[in-house]
């Protein structure tokens, strides 16, 4: 499996995991790859760890391809671009714009930083019940 790339990799569908860090741990959040040992991040923010993440996770394929150490792929059924289009309120979409630009982000990053977080509050009230 040698002829997979480091885009082939980069564009799989890996599942994160982001939990704010306790003060002790040093504050802020962590995101991490949990198929993929030891690559993870962190930030001020939960968007800027997932930018973050983006970069540790480019970084742990470039050395695990250089060293032709095996790669985990996520087992996902169905492929997934990474891409859809959303249509939602002008208001909402302003209201978005500006908390990136507060937190010094992207559009994109900060709408997957909601969407995580709403899947995430979904999973605990799931376990919850």
């Amino acid at each position: 499996m040698r002829d997979k790339t480091l885009d082939y990799y980069l564009n799989l569908n890996y599942e994160v995991s982001l939990r704010r860090l306790k003060e002790e741990e040093g504050g802020g959040w962590l995101a991490s790859i949990p198929l993929l040992p030891g690559c993870m991040s962190d930030g001020e923010t939960p968007a800027e760890a997932l930018a973050n993440l983006e970069d540790a996770k480019r970084g742990w394929i470039e050395t695990a391809l250089a060293l032709q150490r095996d790669i985990p792929e996520p087992d996902n059924n169905e492929k997934y671009s990474g891409k859809f289009t959303v249509r939602l309120p002008k208001s909402l979409h302003r209201a978005i714009a500006a908390k990136a630009q507060e937190d010094g982000v992207s559009l994109n990053q900060m709408a997957i930083y909601l969407l995580s977080l709403g899947l995430g509050k979904s999973a605990r009230r799931r376990r919850a019940k």
